[in-house]
């Protein structure tokens, strides 16, 4: 891997009303990693996300991709930068189809719509979703919502992408089936850090996983580290849980 990181947070900070939310967060990804980050709920996961996508402004530490600060931008300049991100709670434009909510996702380049859609079409093929192209949004299923969650963000041709519980609600065939297109989003050059609560997709999809706990970072490496790590297991994993090694 590159040893120039894609991603580098350095002692990001962030409170609401002074409850923090996250402190002192440090955390760097090289191009072509699948990071994960996990803890429990509350931990500040998603608000990390946010302060990475431009959502939040921390307040204080700096956040660089691909060299540049992200401090201050909003998310669409932040996205057209190559990073993107999906949502917890899929919200599509329900009155649109899965062809025109994709090609939304292209105007973050394209400048005509006959491009955003050729682009679009591609996509879908991509996540599977091309024969529901023409499909009203509102009419989607579940695992489909999240595959039309991945186009739209993938559309935009990003660097990398933040996936925050993109397998949320799915069962185990399912889940399967996003992992597989998560590899293949690494195999096509796209970063991912992926907020996921199910270890046994973390453990089997990442290459290194970053747990925080209490808005602060307790321990980063590959999967076998954190399964072993004492701090982990005690604030987090437990020891019952399968992945704890003995």
């Amino acid at each position: 891997m590159n040893a120039d990181p894609i991603l580098e947070l350095e002692n990001i900070n962030k409170s609401f009303r002074g409850l923090k939310a996250i402190e002192a967060i440090s955390l760097s990804l090289s191009p072509g990693e699948i990071v994960g980050l996990i803890g429990p709920n509350g931990a500040g996961k998603t608000t990390l996300f946010n302060v990475i996508s431009g959502f939040s402004v921390p307040d204080s530490g700096s956040v660089t991709f691909k060299g540049q600060s992200l401090i201050g931008l909003k998310p669409h300049k932040i996205c057209k930068l190559g990073l993107t991100r999906t949502f917890q709670i899929v919200k599509p434009f329900n009155h649109l189809t899965i062809l025109q909510n994709v090609a939304v996702g292209c105007f973050n380049w394209a400048s005509d719509m006959a491009a955003a859609e050729a682009e679009a079409w591609r996509t879908l093929e991509f996540v599977g979703l091309e024969k529901k192209a023409l499909d009203q949004a509102k009419a989607t299923t579940i695992p489909d919502r999240k595959r039309l969650e991945l186009a739209r963000a993938l559309a935009s041709k990003p660097d990398m992408i933040l996936l925050d519980e993109v397998m949320a609600g799915l069962n185990p065939t399912e889940q399967m089936k996003i992992i597989d297109l998560v590899r293949q989003i690494r195999q096509s050059g796209v970063s991912v850090f992926i907020i996921e609560h199910s270890m046994r997709v973390i453990m089997g999809l990442c290459d290194r996983i970053c747990v925080i706990h209490h808005g602060q970072v307790i321990a980063v490496g590959t999967p076998g580290q954190i399964c072993a790590d004492k701090n982990v297991i005690n604030s987090y994993l437990g020891e019952g849980n399968a992945f704890v090694k003995a």
